[in-house]
């Protein structure tokens, strides 16, 4: 499933094409992907303006002066800007075609999503999707931070690592990110959450934070089908750490990498470096 860093790739890479533009059509090859698609998406984005490109958490937000397209990629979409006569796939479900600009053809923003667990959905002006409404602080903001962790974790038994993928506490850190940013930080990630210290956390958030921003900038991590606007894959996961490398020597001590199942994900760990 793309994480917080492709959903930001996404977000950089089709922001330049789209923001300004007006939406001249909007083509629904299918009514439904994870949910049905909402009517207002065919009958108010036509037309419309598209003034910004948001994300929140793992969803991406095309705002107008009537409401915004509120979408999720799922475990395997992708949104790609591409000229109207691009050949179609059978994934294919959904055009939003853009006007011309000067000095460029009109485009179309594709959404792909072969698995359907995707969503396009809508989002009116002032308002806050349901979605979004109980979600926590953006982890590359100032509002998550250590103490933050530490306050909220009191008292919990459930292991650090699903206390930090919680989207009540902070949005967007995945099973990849939380994997390497616990190891960074020399947590075990089965640790009781309620056990970890105010120091230890003050460094789970700093590393959290330079993870993902680093990941960002190396273009996210390429699973599976995941491809970045352009076409090209990231390139982050050439510097992962634990994840994925059960039985491969750690980076840092040589000690076999483990791997455990925490809520029904696979989580990975070097038993000498983290405690």
């Amino acid at each position: 499933m793309p994480e917080l860093p492709e959903v930001e790739t996404t977000r950089r890479g089709i922001a330049p094409h789209v923001i300004g533009r007006r939406v001249t059509a909007v083509t629904l090859r299918r009514a439904d992907l994870r949910w049905p698609i909402p009517p207002e998406i065919s009958e108010l984005l036509p037309g419309q303006r598209i003034d910004a490109v948001e994300r929140r958490a793992k969803y991406l937000l095309l705002h107008t002066a009537v409401g915004s397209a509120l979408l999720h990629l799922g475990m395997s979409g992708m949104l790609r800007v591409l000229p109207p006569d691009a050949p179609l796939g059978k994934h294919d479900h959904v055009d939003i075609a853009l006007e011309r600009r000067a000095g460029e053809g009109p485009r179309v923003l594709r959404f792909t999503d072969p698995r359907r667990f995707g969503c396009l959905l809508w989002q009116p002006p002032g308002e806050t999707h349901e979605l979004l409404a109980r979600l926590g602080p953006e982890p590359l903001t100032d509002a998550f931070d250590g103490d933050r962790l530490w306050q909220l974790s009191r008292g919990r038994s459930a292991a650090v690592k699903l206390f930090l993928m919680d989207n009540a506490i902070v949005v967007g850190v995945g099973n990849i990110y939380a994997s390497e940013a616990l190891f960074a930080a020399g947590i075990d990630p089965r640790r009781p959450a309620g056990s970890v210290s105010r120091a230890r956390y003050a460094r789970l958030a700093s590393e959290v934070k330079r993870i993902l921003a680093w990941a960002i900038e190396r273009g996210g991590t390429t699973l599976r089908d995941f491809l970045n606007p352009d076409g090209a894959p990231g390139y982050f996961f050439r510097e992962l750490m634990v994840y994925g490398r059960v039985g491969e020597p750690c980076k840092t001590c040589g000690t076999a990498i483990r791997q455990v199942v925490l809520g029904q994900r696979s989580t990975f760990w070097c038993p000498r470096c983290q405690r």
